[in-house]
């Protein structure tokens, strides 16, 4: 009896990179080559192993992400894309991405890319400014970048995004004015534009944790950009990008029509998703469970014998399938369904969260839709603390 297959997306998940940025906390770092291609190796096997689970869902997207994957090889890369399509059923029209960072391709790198079937790619930018770059421990130029982005157009790609992050220490708003309109002249299909975090376990947070509490105290520091220009930066990405055509479908990411993320659309809608590799997380029919973020014990693991590297599994219950619904789609612009909510739980919006949501209408934090609500401008600028009042409500 034939079955309706679901759609599943991937995302595969390459931990190295030349260096480790000065901000950063995912899980990443230097690797040489021995390692690498053990870890590849580890990587097809563990495809082998999870794809007869899987025969019954459709890959809508495929995700590489880091770290840098543009790190491995021509080779490497072929190899990787040969094997998700030998243990996956991919869609012909599937959005396949690979994170890049500048410097670190070539043109034979980039054709196997393109030939293998890589169809988007996203490069880690963050600044036009050379001394941004250096500040931030970034390994390249924007002269580098530039070289990279007209070989990846030259090659073919048509789908391409740029990461772009503001309120760095010292960052003035003309210079990082001058770093949107150079990306703007580019015309990237996508821009993804964050404001630097400075997270726990990193050089940043040594350097620069102390005059983000003066700051979120509304005390006087010199390190940081002042909450003034750091919503100047949020109010230019945003009118700069708009007057230029791209549209702002999520609160951190624009694009020109037809060429929002499905990738990371799809997670912010709760669909499936399967993670391969070190550290990777996957939700699938409402179960959560992750990879070992251990390098050594995701290298030693026994594939074959189908031990895995899974740690705990979590079956997500009705309330929390519900906040997720909730935080997660207040994410997008569109908001969210009240028909979906109802659809997917049996119950109505109003009937769970009326409360919430009638405190929030009053405070101006969220407006109401067609079909359902979505966050204001005010609540953009308050959206943690927004989508917390939903959590075990």
């Amino acid at each position: 009896m034939k079955t309706d297959r679901k759609e599943l997306e991937l995302y595969l998940h390459i931990p190295f990179c030349v260096r480790k940025c000065l901000y950063c906390d995912f899980l990443s770092a230097p690797a040489d080559e021995k390692v690498r291609s053990a870890y590849m190796r580890q990587m097809h096997k563990e495809m082998d192993m999870l794809s007869p689970d899987y025969q019954n869902y459709r890959i809508s997207s495929v995700f590489i992400g880091g770290g840098t994957p543009s790190l491995l090889s021509g080779s490497q890369i072929q190899r990787l894309m040969e094997q998700v399509q030998s243990c996956f059923t991919v869609l012909a029209d599937a959005e396949i991405t690979m994170e890049c960072n500048p410097g670190t391709a070539d043109a034979d790198k980039m054709r196997a890319c393109f030939s293998s079937g890589i169809n988007r790619l996203s490069f880690g930018l963050q600044s036009a400014d050379a001394g941004e770059l250096k500040l931030l421990g970034r390994i390249h130029t924007f002269e580098q970048f530039m070289a990279n982005y007209e070989l990846a157009r030259n090659t073919g790609f048509e789908n391409i995004n740029i990461d772009l992050m503001s309120a760095l220490p010292g960052q003035k708003v003309s210079v990082y004015e001058q770093t949107v309109q150079k990306i703007l002249a580019l015309r990237p299909e996508h821009i993804s534009s964050y404001s630097l975090m400075i997270e726990e376990g990193t050089p940043f947070y040594e350097r620069y944790s102390q005059a983000q509490i003066l700051r979120e105290k509304g005390k006087s520091q010199h390190l940081l950009p002042t909450e003034e220009e750091e919503r100047r930066m949020y109010v230019l990405t945003k009118e700069l990008l708009k007057s230029e055509g791209y549209d702002r479908y999520e609160i951190s990411n624009y694009a020109l029509d037809g060429f929002a993320c499905r990738h990371n659309t799809g997670y912010w809608m709760r669909k499936n998703y399967l993670g391969i590799g070190l550290g990777a997380a996957s939700l699938v029919e409402n179960e959560r469970f992750s990879n070992t973020s251990d390098l050594k014990e995701y290298l030693e693991a026994d594939f074959a014998q189908k031990t895995g590297v899974s740690g705990d599994r979590q079956q997500l219950t009705v309330q929390e399938q519900m906040e997720e619904f909730m935080f997660l789609g207040l994410r997008m612009m569109r908001g969210i369904s009240a028909e979906k909510f109802r659809r997917q739980f049996f119950t109505s919006l109003e009937d769970v969260y009326g409360e919430v949501i009638k405190r929030q209408l009053k405070d101006g934090f969220i407006k109401e839709t067609t079909d359902g609500y979505c966050l204001t401008d005010y609540g953009i600028d308050i959206s943690n603390y927004v989508m917390a009042q939903y959590l075990a409500s």
